[in-house]
């Protein structure tokens, strides 16, 4: 199948980074892959292989003593796991061998998910809590497991990672992000979207080469659900809004502020679950990543890049983490969410992992081995780690190491 496309993603932005360039086209089986540039490229997209989709697995089964939806996506057994790098599917095809991306290059590439746990070509379910019988609901409510899923690869490079990518490629994955989430959004039967990434064979990830995922979910997931539960909570007793002053009372404590910069503030909350768990917030209320200005998502871009780099010297190896943006669902009510996003990691020393055992796994309730204050101060003390070219790119987004006493609380 062979598709020349190129479209603007957005208008011109504004004195800084520019916009990523993005190409649409299809490959060989009918899923949808979008290209991302730093600059401007045109591409011809022909996708050689004679392949098709892996048919049926996916479903939705109701759980009625927790409230929530479980995801059964038998197909998924079969995708590929950990392949030699000469057999990656996520590396740019050659003459020898086509892989999921049918370029010899790219700079940020996403995808449908060929193995996907929600996918868009099943019929979208109703609501069955409020038309089915108790006896239906008790014996397990099941749904076709519509949605989307999408695999985003930040770099044509194999052994590369997210955190080594210059200023330029980050912005670009803001960007896919940005556009992805708008899009998936307005589709049928889409009610919230979660852009992650899974780092480190630790954690379990299948492809080691630099990619993410992004989840198009049908419903509101729970975690989202008791995170709008909570702020509706607190402006109803407060008249505030907590993520504000969640904000506004670590930048006055200070001791568990990592870095800030003019648009975001990185911290590790008092109530860190994991060894290490970093938040990181816009000073602007917003609650999506198509909200963010050019400014902050260069602004952004910098700072990640600075974390992503400390994290990776807090121990003698690479930092396995799980990374995701919390986003307002579309049926969520306005003002409620505010966009941050949540990095953590299971890695409590040199030779150490937290596991989720009996009281985390059985009874949700977290046990942290180490002081939130302490993990912030050792990411303090590494510094900043921006790369000079990065630097010299955008000096005005060169994140701060700590906050001090002078500056304003947004």
């Amino acid at each position: 199948m062979t598709t020349p496309a190129s479209d603007s993603p957005r208008s011109a932005p504004e004195p800084g980074l520019p916009a990523a360039q993005r190409t649409r086209a299809q490959l060989a089986d009918g899923r949808e892959i979008i290209f991302f540039d730093d600059e401007p490229r045109r591409r011809t997209v022909q996708d050689r292989r004679e392949i098709s989709r892996p048919v049926g697995g996916n479903e939705m089964r109701y759980d009625p003593l927790l409230r929530e939806w479980v995801a059964i996506a038998a197909a998924r057994q079969n995708r590929t796991h950990l392949p030699s790098t000469d057999q990656c599917p996520l590396c740019p095809s050659t003459p020898e061998r086509a892989t999921e991306v049918p370029q010899g290059q790219y700079d940020v590439v996403v995808f449908e998910n060929r193995f996907p746990s929600f996918r868009g070509d099943v019929p979208i379910p109703g609501d069955l809590l409020s038309t089915t019988t108790a006896a239906q609901e008790s014996a397990g409510l099941r749904q076709p497991g519509s949605g989307r899923c999408e695999v985003v690869c930040f770099t044509d490079q194999h052994t590369s990672q997210l955190g080594a990518v210059s200023l330029r490629r980050m912005r670009t994955v803001v960007d896919a992000w940005a556009d992805r989430t708008a899009a998936m959004l307005a589709e049928p039967g889409v009610e919230q979207v979660y852009c992650f990434e899974n780092r480190g064979e630790e954690i379990g990830v299948t492809l080691n080469h630099p990619h993410g995922q992004i989840y198009g979910y049908p419903f509101i997931t729970p975690r989202t659900r008791t995170l709008l539960d909570s702020a509706a909570d607190y402006r109803a007793r407060r008249d505030a809004d907590v993520f504000s002053d969640i904000l506004a009372s670590e930048v006055a404590d200070g001791r568990r502020i990592v870095a800030r910069t003019e648009h975001w503030t990185a911290f590790i909350p008092a109530w860190a679950r994991w060894p290490v768990e970093l938040h990181i917030y816009p000073h602007r209320a917003v609650e999506r990543l198509p909200e963010l200005t050019d400014a902050e998502r260069d602004d952004f871009s910098a700072l990640y890049l600075d974390l992503l780099r400390r994290g990776d010297l807090l121990f003698d190896a690479p930092l396995p983490y799980i990374s995701g943006w919390q986003q307002a669902p579309a049926s969520a009510e306005p003002g409620l969410m505010r966009l941050h996003l949540q990095l953590f990691s299971i890695r409590r020393a040199e030779n150490k992992l937290k596991y989720l055992a009996g009281s985390e796994s059985g009874m949700g309730v977290f046990i942290n081995d180490i002081a939130p204050e302490e993990t912030a101060r050792r990411l303090v003390a590494i510094g900043p780690q921006a790369a000079e070219s990065d630097t010299a790119q955008s000096t005005s987004t060169t994140p701060t190491a700590t906050p001090t006493d002078s500056e304003e609380t947004p």
